[in-house]
C-alpha cells in the first residue's frame, strides 16, 4: 500500500515526471495485490487548482476524480474524525499547511508511505515517504 500525494497523482496520471523510485512504487501497487490510497483531501486540493487557474485538466473536476477512482487498485480514503484529529496532533515539528497536514496523518494511520517529492514531507522523520 501506497498514498500518493496530490502532485504525485496528478503527475502519475497526466504523464508527468515521476522518479525512478516512484515510478516503480506506483507500477508495483498497480498490481493484483497492490493499493494506491488517495486522500480525499487531495480531490479538494485538485478542484482548488481549477478554481485558482494554476491547473488545467481535460474534463470536470468531477468527472476527472471519478475517472481516477475507477483506475484498478486506486482508492480515495475520506478525512475521517480520527484523521483530523491526527493532523492536529503531529509528533515533531511538521508545517502548517492543512492538507498536506492531512495527507501525512493518513499515510500514518495507514502505515503507509507517501510517493511524493515534496521536500518538507521527505524531511519529516515520522512518515515513510518515496521519491
Amino acid at each position: 500500500m501506497i498514498l500518493l500525494d496530490t502532485h504525485t497523482l496528478l503527475w502519475w496520471v497526466g504523464g508527468g515526471a515521476l522518479s525512478k523510485q516512484a515510478l516503480s512504487a506506483i507500477r508495483k501497487e498497480s498490481g493484483d495485490d497492490g493499493e494506491i490510497i488517495v486522500s480525499t483531501i487531495t480531490a479538494w486540493e485538485i478542484a482548488l487548482l481549477v478554481r485558482r487557474g494554476k491547473i488545467r485538466l481535460s474534463m470536470d473536476v468531477g468527472d476527472w476524480i471519478e475517472k481516477v477512482n475507477r483506475i484498478d487498485g486506486v482508492s480515495f480514503v475520506p478525512v475521517d474524525n480520527n484523521i483530523a484529529i491526527r493532523s492536529i496532533d503531529l509528533p515533531g515539528e511538521f508545517h502548517n499547511d492543512p492538507a498536506d497536514r492531512l495527507i501525512v496523518a493518513t499515510a500514518r494511520s495507514l502505515s503507509a508511505p507517501i510517493v511524493t517529492k515534496d521536500r518538507l514531507i521527505r524531511k519529516y522523520e515520522h512518515v515513510k515517504t518515496i521519491w
